[in-house]
Order: structure tokens, then sequence, then C-alpha cells
């Protein structure tokens, strides 16, 4: 939908009573939907503004609504679209828009679409997309889990589909008041500072973090990575990545299957009967080593002599691992007992899903595949049959474009550089 702007000066001060009504029914309405974005819900200051025929957000936290707009929205659809315009303003798209150079009107338009698809993918799983700012990434011919800026990079120019106001690009808008002054009839109070903002997003990634720890599944994954991205998590990842791999491990020790290689023990019970006997299998573990242009030989080396001491504990160290070095293909393929025997070669592109690939068809087969790479790597549609894949993402902290989430099928461990 293209919205308009009237030129008409904005007259009104405040709200009519069943106005404030319905937007007190929309913030609750949006609260129930995202508890963990309440403090960012209501922090926002409602002022009117009558003739900007559209309902938007500045970079100090106040939502502008046009009145005569509110009468197309109930309170559940202007709950969505409260929830998309706060959102702007947590995930700070103005300061990432003025870093991006974004500032001519085609371009913002085009920064206002790209965050909107950056936004909409998290809100569509929960049901809260606007109808209103729909714009998701299939609609930039992208694929989703990805920043604004990484769509930006692929999408055309284009008019708006809704003026999210400044605080989703950094331009100002004439019912905003002059930039770095207050609007007219604002009070003093109104808004948020700078320092204010930054306070309210760390409340709201600890919002995030803690929801997901009480009742696991019931936040979107696009606002658990920002969250870690503001407000990093106190698990040790060395933890997690051994918990893991033991559990994967573990699933492939403790399973049990028949096999005629050998005959049974209770044959001579049945002389004329063939039975099987049970077999309990090694497990086999195969690591796919990243080793693309992006990435640093020392941080990986660094993680396998991690891995090395978790197999060690686990008893698969006297057999050896495999390790294949991958960037787009697999250079080598060796066995290895110590983590200094590993030989990294490569360089060029990258793409996990052929050195994931490659790992399945190994024979033995193995029970269990982890990967040593920093993310930005295009991933399988499908998990191998039968085969755990726990991902290490050997990362900074910052998330650049072409980073791409691991796909659900696998157990994700984010591994500090810094650590």
């Amino acid at each position: 939908m293209s919205v308009g702007r009237r030129s008409e000066p904005a007259t009104r001060s405040v709200l009519a009573g069943p106005e404030q009504t319905k937007i007190a029914a929309a913030r609750l309405w949006a609260v129930r939907r995202q508890p963990y974005l309440a403090r960012a819900l209501f922090a926002c200051v409602v002022r009117p503004a009558p003739g900007s025929g559209t309902i938007a957000v500045d970079r100090d936290w106040r939502l502008h609504v046009d009145p005569d707009l509110l009468a197309g929205f109930d309170p559940a659809d202007l709950g969505r679209m409260f929830i998309h315009l706060t959102s702007h303003l947590i995930r700070d798209h103005a300061a990432r828009a003025e870093a991006r150079r974004v500032a001519e009107d085609e371009a913002r338009a085009r920064w206002n679409r790209c965050a909107d698809a950056e936004i909409n993918d998290d809100l569509e799983v929960d049901g809260c997309r606007p109808a209103a700012a729909p714009d998701l990434p299939a609609d930039l011919a992208a694929g989703d889990g990805l920043l604004a800026e990484a769509y930006y990079q692929v999408a055309a120019d284009g008019p708006r589909r809704w003026d999210c106001g400044s605080g989703a690009d950094a331009g100002n808008r004439p019912w905003e008041g002059p930039p770095g002054g207050p609007p007219g009839g604002r009070a003093p109070e109104d808004g948020l500072s700078p320092s204010q903002a930054a306070l309210l997003r760390l409340a709201v990634a600890a919002d995030v973090q803690r929801q997901h720890g009480t009742e696991p599944g019931t936040v979107p994954g696009g606002w658990l990575r920002w969250a870690e991205t503001v407000l990093p998590s106190r698990v040790d990842w060395r933890r997690v990545l051994a918990a893991e791999i033991r559990r994967a491990i573990g699933a492939a020790a403790g399973s049990v299957d028949y096999s005629y290689r050998r005959p049974s023990r209770r044959a001579r019970a049945v002389p004329d009967v063939i039975l099987p006997t049970l077999q309990r299998p090694v497990p086999e573990v195969a690591i796919v080593c990243d080793t693309s242009g992006s990435m640093h030989e020392g941080l990986l080396v660094r993680a396998l002599a991690e891995i090395d001491g978790i197999l060690g504990r686990a008893g698969l160290r006297a057999d050896g691992v495999r390790v294949l070095a991958v960037d787009t293909t697999v250079h080598t393929l060796r066995r290895v007992s110590r983590a200094g025997q590993v030989r990294l070669a490569g360089g060029g592109g990258t793409d996990m899903g052929a050195g994931i690939a490659a790992a399945a068809a190994l024979r033995p087969r193995p029970s269990t595949i982890i990967v040593l790479t920093d993310g930005y790597t295009p991933w399988p549609d499908r998990p191998p049959g039968g085969i755990r894949v726990v991902v290490g993402i050997l990362s900074g902290g910052v998330l650049a474009p072409g980073y791409q989430y691991p796909p659900a099928w696998a157990r994700a461990v984010v591994i500090d550089a810094s650590a």
C-alpha cells in the first residue's frame, strides 16, 4: 500500500478519548503476543500527527499517529503496527541507515523496505506482521534471516509501502519537527535521549533472553540472535559445545542393531535357524572445517583443540576422527588423533553444504558431523539422514552482510572468537 502525505499543518495536540482507548487496547494486544517487548512498547510516547498520512516513529522513540487513519485499524491491526514500528527502534535502524550512508529519498525508501523485511520475517512466525507494512525478504528476491544491510545490496529502488518515519531510516519528517530540536507542541520530557535508548535496548535484550530461558520456543530466532549481539550470553560456549558433542556421540554409542557378521550366542537353542546378534556401533565423528577466505586459520586450530579435548574425554582420540577442509569443495580429508595433525587448505568461496554431503558419504558413515564455520555460507535444505549435525559458529560478535543462520535441524553453538 502506497501512503501519501497531506500538506496541511498539524493542529491537534491531543488524541480524543476513543482514540486513546484504541491505542491502549492495541498496546495490550501487542504485549500479550510479544511480552518480551513490553518495555519498548510502553516507552514510546504517542503523539497526534494530523495530515501525516501515516503511523510512524521518530528517532526519539515518539510514535506519531494520524488520527484519520485510526478508524481503519482494529486493535489487533494497530498492535501489529506498534510491534513493527517499535522493532525499528529496538534494532536501531536509523543509526544503521546513517552508517550505510543512506541519504537520498529513493535510497531511504529502499532502506525502509529492507528494514521492514528484516523485522517481518520474525513477526510472521507469531502472526504479528502488519498488513499495512507487509514486506518480506521474498518480496526483495532474498532469503530469510538476513539483515537490512544484506537486503539493501540486492533490493531494487521502489516506493515505500508504508512510511515508518525517521526511526526507520534517519530522514526527518515535517511532523516530527526540525532535526535536533523539539517539534511544535512537544513537551521537553517527551522522547528518549540516545543514552536512555541504549539502556532500554539492553533491558529488552535481557527480557528476550529471560523469556527464552523460561519458555523455550516462544521467542523467534531473529530476536534471540539480536539479543545475543546486544547482550552476550553468559553461558560458556565450551560447556555447551562439549554437551552437544557428548549427546550426539552418546546417541550413537547407546544404539544397537542386528548383524549376521558373527553367530548369535543363542544359536544352539534353535540349530535350524540362523539368528542375528546384537551389535553396538562405535561412534564415528567427522569434522568439517570451513577454510574459505573469510576464515582465520589460528581460530580454527584453537577450536579444533577444544574438540580434540572433548573427543579425548569421550574415548575417541585413539582411533582418530576424520577432518575435511572445505571451502566450496573438499580439499583435504585426513584421519587425525590430535589437532596438530590437521592440514587446512582452501581459501576460496564457501559452501558448507558440500562439506556436509562429503562427510555423510564417508565409509564408515559418521554418526556425528561437526561443522566449524563463520556462518557466511549457504546451508542444505535438509539434514543428512540419520546423522546428527553440530555447528560451531566462530564469531567475533558482529554479523556482516552474507551471514546465514544455521538451519533448524542443526544444533548451533556460538564459539566466542575473543574467549
